[in-house]
Formats: structure tokens, sequence, C-alpha cells
């Protein structure tokens, strides 16, 4: 059993955040220093408009813990310019630099863009191939595209991803665990009313599940409704292994397992 360097608490991963918000500004170091005690020994922060890089990058290079990725958000493609593969190759040799996203398709808010976020996605995907990092997928209201195009994509050339704050359907669910791609768990998991959600999980292969916060959004409870942070991953992991029968320790190191497998980088 792998436990945090400072406490006797389990250690865990918040795989996904946004350090670099608003929210946090001012905070970094209080935040990091919460979220250690909470057994959290890894963050992956996560930049979604590429002219926020220097931002991102500097807080990961500022923090041992904290690693980055990079990509342009679906719901910013229709006002960000198209990233190139390039791009993210060249970003992709900083050395804390673990994946490429969050990318993705959003119609809930955004469809009016979603040709633009398909041509999006599709440079995304192959900056993964080329880089060999996981992607970071968004998905809302948009499983059937999402579906074939990562279905299309994956056998044209392989490439490892996470369906990101997984919130959608069983059959996108399924089609993303048949393609090798993992899920991950956010405090929407934990919230009461989200017992369907809980149900997909329960049916996934535990090996491939992870967890996050999305933080400063979506607080489990009990913080729901208040500014998420990475320590509460935590509380997400807790119904995690409440819901795979695991005891909470062992819950946590096959999620470091699971996170050390996809984000290899962050292990090198």
């Amino acid at each position: 059993m792998t436990y945090s360097a400072d406490t006797d608490i389990p250690a865990i991963t918040d795989s996904h955040c946004h350090l670099d918000f608003p929210d946090f500004e001012g905070q970094h170091d209080a935040v990091i220093a919460r979220a250690r005690e909470a057994g959290v020994t890894r963050m992956v922060t996560i930049c979604t408009r590429l002219r926020q890089v220097p931002q991102v990058r500097a807080i990961a290079e500022a923090h041992p813990e904290v690693f980055w990725t990079a990509a342009t958000h679906p719901m910013s493609a229709g006002e960000e310019p198209i990233v190139t593969v390039e791009e993210l190759v060249k970003l992709a040799q900083h050395p804390k630099f673990v994946g490429i996203g969050e990318t993705g398709l959003d119609y809930h808010y955004t469809a009016e863009t979603k040709m633009r976020q398909q041509e999006s996605l599709l440079v995304h995907i192959e900056a993964a191939r080329q880089t060999k990092l996981p992607l970071i997928i968004h998905s809302r209201d948009a499983d059937e595209d999402m579906g074939r195009i990562l279905t299309d994509e994956h056998r044209k050339g392989e490439f490892s991803c996470v369906m990101h704050c997984y919130s959608s359907g069983p059959e996108l669910a399924k089609a993303s665990v048949e393609l090798g791609f993992y899920l991950s768990m956010s405090g929407i998991a934990a919230f009461p009313k989200s017992q369907e959600l809980r149900d997909i999980f329960a049916v996934a292969p535990v090996d491939r599940i992870l967890v996050e916060t999305d933080s400063p959004y979506l607080a489990p409870p009990p913080h729901r409704g208040k500014r998420n942070e990475p320590a509460f991953v935590a509380h997400t992991a807790r119904v995690g292994a409440e819901l795979f029968g695991l005891a909470y320790p062992d819950f946590a190191a096959q999620t470091q397992a699971n996170f050390e497998r996809l984000f290899w980088k962050a292990t090198a």
C-alpha cells in the first residue's frame, strides 16, 4: 500500500484540475498544502486555451506535485485558433507535460460550433498518437458523435485516452472501455441523485478508473456548492471505494496504479 509521505493517509492523485483559474489566484501554496494533507500526492492541472500555457506551465514548474497538459477546450473551439499537431508536439517536450487535453465535444452549450469542435478534436487525437501521451476527453450531449469519432480514429491508429469527468450514457462508457480507455470519476459521481452514473461506473473494470476534482467546479459532498479543490478528490474516491466494494486504501492504490499506467510520463 502506498501512503502520502507527509501523512499515514493513502496516497491518491487528482487527475484533472484547473489551478490557473482565477478561483485559486494567490492561493496555490495553501491549496497544494491542503491537498497534501488529504493524501493527494499529484495533481494534473489542465490548460484549456493555449494562450494560457505560460501560466499553467509556471504552476507546474513551481510545485513538485503538479503536472500539466494543454489543448483547446471544445467550448472555446469557436473563438480560438485551431491548434496544430506541431504545436502540441512541441509543448509535449516539457518534462512535466503529461497529456493532450482537454479536448472533445460539447453540444450542450456550443452546438453551433460542432463541426469546428470535431476538426479540433482530430488534431488533438493525432498529437496523442505522435507523442504517446494520453488524450483527455470532455464530452457533453455528444455521445453518438464522440463514440463514432473515437472508434473510427482508434482503428486508424491507436492512442490512449481518459474520458474525463465521465457523466455520459452507458453506451459511450462501454465503447470507451472496449477501446482500452479509462473513465474518470468526478464529484458528480458522489452527488446523491447520481445513482444512474454510479451504476455505469460499477460495471466498468476497476483497473480503468481514475478520480478527479475538475476543480474549481463540481465539489463533492460535504462541500457541494462551494469551490472545489484537489484535496476534495478523496471524498469522491471514498464513494468509488464503496461502489467497487473495496477498502479505501485498496481503491486509492488501484487508482494510483491506473493513473501511473495511463499518465506514464508523470512517473518518469
